[in-house]
């Protein structure tokens, strides 16, 4: 693969990584108790990762894989990003700023100044985010921390698709939501086609859904209930060809079967997800993906930072 996403790299990345982040566990399911047909169901709980999301393997990867200047870092994110990168830097001693945008949720903003950097929030989206980041490290003299577009960042999350095969090594189909692609492309690159890697989208943002039948990112829709993680303008350039090779289908979701699977693993499991966490699911619980009787599935769930439940009461 020409952009060096590669299994082995990928390998390299997580022996890295591999002393400052968690090995997350897997749950297994039964599929009928969710309507299912499916020959087995398997969840990865990614979002006991720290910072709350699995943005904190990508983190890593950059500032143990490059030379961090004595300014510090930055990065711009809807949230988990930023949330990630801020208690990288904390971990590693190294100063960071983090611009997010409006729609970030107080929960993701409260991790990120929790977690001590600087944190600017300006603009509606992301790429408002984006923009802001970039004018300032022009002059800062910082490391960049792409939340998805960068080859670090796609070897760091790459690491879950390397940790997902060991604990299910029987499985034939991941699911797994999709905002910038860095996941996705990461994961997609380790398994390259072995095992079916189904995307999954809020209707209200298909970012990589219009890419791949457009055949190149283009602008997409940044809305819905999941806005504040799942919802670049475009998908990224590194990650697109390998969407095109090794992500077997693309599905979209809507805002009110998104809210349903986070009511539904919170009822079943006890289980806190995110909006963009539970994307995956809902493909599921929603029939926007309908596997076979026969197939082992698996469902990423890879973010936790939300204050959906009030534990006050």
């Amino acid at each position: 693969m020409e952009i060096g996403i590669t299994r082995d790299a990928i390998a390299a990345t997580e022996r890295l990584i591999r002393p400052h982040v968690r090995r997350t566990p897997t749950l297994a399911l039964d599929p009928a108790e969710f309507g299912l047909a499916a020959g087995a169901l398997h969840v990865k709980l990614e979002f006991l990762q720290h910072s709350g999301s699995f943005k904190a393997r990508g983190a890593f990867a950059h500032m143990l894989g490059r030379a961090v200047p004595s300014a510090g870092v930055a990065a711009a994110s809807g949230g988990n990003h930023g949330a990630a990168v801020a208690y990288a830097a904390s971990r590693l001693g190294l100063p960071a700023r983090i611009f997010v945008p409006t729609v970030a949720s107080p929960a993701k903003l409260e991790r990120i100044r929790a977690y001590g950097a600087e944190l600017v929030v300006g603009g509606d989206r992301y790429a408002d985010a984006l923009a802001a980041m970039e004018a300032f490290a022009a002059t800062a003299g910082v490391l960049t921390v792409h939340a998805y577009d960068e080859r670090e960042t796609l070897l760091g999350q790459g690491s879950v698709g390397l940790e997902t095969e060991e604990q299910l090594p029987e499985v034939d189909t991941l699911l797994v939501a999709v905002g910038g692609g860095g996941l996705i492309g990461g994961i997609a690159a380790w398994f390259g086609g072995r095992v079916s890697v189904v995307a999954v989208e809020p209707a209200e943002a298909p970012t990589l859904h219009r890419a791949l039948q457009a055949g190149r990112p283009v602008d997409a829709p940044a809305g819905g209930v999941a806005a504040d993680s799942l919802a670049p303008r475009q998908v990224g350039g590194l990650m697109f060809p390998i969407a095109q090779r090794h992500v077997a289908r693309s599905v979209l979701v809507a805002d009110d079967a998104i809210t349903a699977a986070q009511r539904l693993l919170w009822d079943r499991l006890r289980v806190v997800v995110e909006p963009g966490g539970a994307a995956a699911f809902a493909a599921l619980l929603s029939g926007a993906y309908r596997p076979r009787p026969d197939e082992r599935v698996a469902v990423l769930l890879c973010g936790a930072n939300t204050t959906a439940v009030d534990f006050g009461r």
